[in-house]
């Protein structure tokens, strides 16, 4: 989907009504709110046909309030943080002019790989608004010299070794990883990403690049991604950073977010992290339970949520396995109970 008008976009994205029609773009925010950012868009760069303002020394230009980028992409973020948006301030929004040549043939790569993705998907080359973690000085970096020279931004490597991005509507799962600068600020790249046919990835994989020529990036779940993973192979043709946002929130988000696991707690029958796994190595072999144990670790450590270790599990265990065994749990605590009284 569109986020602004032509002036402000090296893409010309049409956005379609649900008959298939094309809306114009003042009517974006009305009939967007609550759909992926770029979801259903036809895109081309069509280069700069704006009239340029003053640049910053890195190629960055400040947007304001009221400029329709900025309000639609703060809107689009805070509306997905949840709790944590009453207490995130300071928001700035700069966008990336692709200025100089070698930001010019960045953009003319990424509009020669989106074509060739198209004919490789049918005409859909999947191509997806993504929120990025990244450290000032790697942002600043990437601006100047691309992903390459700066190495990856700092993730971890759960799920293999590239970048990994979250949906536009689940900006919370990058603000995870930013990192709280020496002026108290956060940074995080709103990036056009060619995804292509994604493929599912395994916790604790140590994949570089796409299983065959089938796939062309991961995801940590079919149905209902939380990560985008591009591939250490791809950094520079599939991923462009448009936008730059920073801003304040808590120096400490394990507050914050352990209130949201634990608003998230299920109010039916359950059964502890512990008991869980120690029943599970009936049916899992080792090399299976040493990673379920690594990430409950990980969890008590605060490193993953709540929310990603059972994530980790499901892919691990399968549902099937996980419902029967928590239906097992409840039926003994059933029992314990009877005869207790």
């Amino acid at each position: 989907m569109a986020f602004v008008e032509n002036q402000y976009n090296q893409f010309s994205f049409q956005t379609r009504d649900s008959d298939g029609t094309p809306m114009d773009s003042t009517s974006f925010d009305a009939a967007n709110d609550e759909e992926s950012v770029v979801s259903d868009c036809e895109s081309s760069v069509s280069g700069p046909s704006f009239d340029q303002p003053s640049l910053s020394n890195n190629g960055l230009i400040r947007l304001s309030r009221g400029d329709k980028a900025h309000d639609v992409i703060e809107k689009r973020f805070l509306s997905n943080l949840g709790s944590l948006a009453a207490h995130t301030n300071d928001l700035t929004i700069q966008k990336n002019c692709f200025s100089g040549f070698t930001w010019q043939a960045r953009l003319k790569s990424f509009q020669i790989f989106t074509k060739a993705m198209e004919k490789k998907c049918g005409g859909d080359a999947n191509i997806k608004y993504a929120w990025c973690a990244a450290t000032r000085d790697e942002i600043s970096r990437i601006v100047e010299h691309g992903f390459g020279y700066s190495g990856l931004p700092k993730n971890s490597s759960l799920y293999g070794h590239g970048v990994y991005l979250s949906p536009d509507g689940s900006p919370m799962e990058s603000v995870k990883n930013t990192i709280v600068d020496s002026n108290g600020m956060r940074y995080l790249m709103l990036c056009l990403v060619i995804l292509g046919k994604a493929e599912l990835v395994q916790p604790g994989s140590t994949q570089c690049h796409p299983s065959s020529d089938e796939f062309d990036s991961g995801v940590d779940d079919l149905s209902t991604p939380k990560k985008y993973i591009v591939w250490s192979t791809h950094l520079n043709t599939h991923i462009l950073p448009e936008y730059i946002l920073s801003f304040r929130a808590p120096s400490s988000l394990k507050g914050l977010l352990g209130m949201q696991d634990r608003l998230k707690m299920p109010t039916s029958p359950w059964i502890s992290f512990p008991a869980l796994i120690s029943a599970l190595t009936t049916f899992l072999p080792p090399t299976d339970m040493n990673l379920i144990s690594k990430y409950y670790r990980d969890h008590r450590d605060k490193k993953i949520s709540r929310r990603e270790l059972i994530q980790i599990l499901r892919q691990l265990a399968g549902d099937k396995l996980l419902i029967a065994v928590i239906n097992s749990s409840r039926t003994k605590q059933y029992k314990a109970r009877v005869s207790n009284r």
